[in-house]
């Protein structure tokens, strides 16, 4: 018998001054037992950098062909499609086909930048892609706040990101390998 996810709860208040955002969620995750804390703690932090009244967590890791986040028009058709890590560059490819906008949170330390140098190259041509990079130290210090409870206080300004939980502060910024070019 596989072993069920772990569902994990967050109130997440957002204030994103970049964007004049400000919002609380209450969140619930489901952690699928093979995906880390720095995974989920990526996930939260997508949700909270591109939060929106229709933003929604995709059906998860087991599912082939959908984002791990995404933002549909009233219509149905994706205006964002959000993956976390490093995706195969054939479904980003497809993600930019199918979407309007395509973001990657690519994070892992050394695994990243070789993905990112195998793929640079065509991934550089997808005019609707963008690329935002999180170091190896700064994702380790945001699972050390996973808990399967937690409050979690996101503030943006100026590109710069503030997460504080009860546990602990830290302060970053993504890096930014690719930038979607303006239509």
């Amino acid at each position: 018998m596989a072993p069920n996810a772990t569902i994990v709860k967050v109130d997440l208040q957002i204030s994103d001054m970049d964007r004049h955002y400000y919002a609380g969620h209450a969140l619930t995750l489901a952690q699928h037992p093979s995906e880390t804390a720095q995974r989920l703690m990526v996930r939260l932090l997508a949700f909270a950098l591109y939060a929106h009244e229709r933003l929604e967590f995709g059906p998860g890791l087991s599912s082939e062909g959908e984002p791990d986040l995404s933002q549909r028009d009233y219509s149905g058709d994706i205006e964002l499609w959000i993956d976390v890590g490093q995706p195969d560059e054939s479904r980003v490819r497809k993600a930019c086909g199918r979407a309007r906008r395509v973001v990657i949170l690519n994070y892992g330390g050394r695994a990243a930048d070789i993905w990112w140098d195998k793929n640079s190259a065509v991934l550089s041509r997808l005019k609707n892609l963008s690329v935002l990079d999180f170091d190896a130290a700064t994702v380790d210090a945001m699972a050390d706040l996973v808990e399967r409870s937690f409050r979690l206080d996101c503030q943006i300004q100026d590109g710069e990101v503030a997460l504080t939980s009860d546990q602990a502060s830290l302060n970053f910024s993504p890096g930014v390998r690719l930038a979607a070019q303006a239509a």
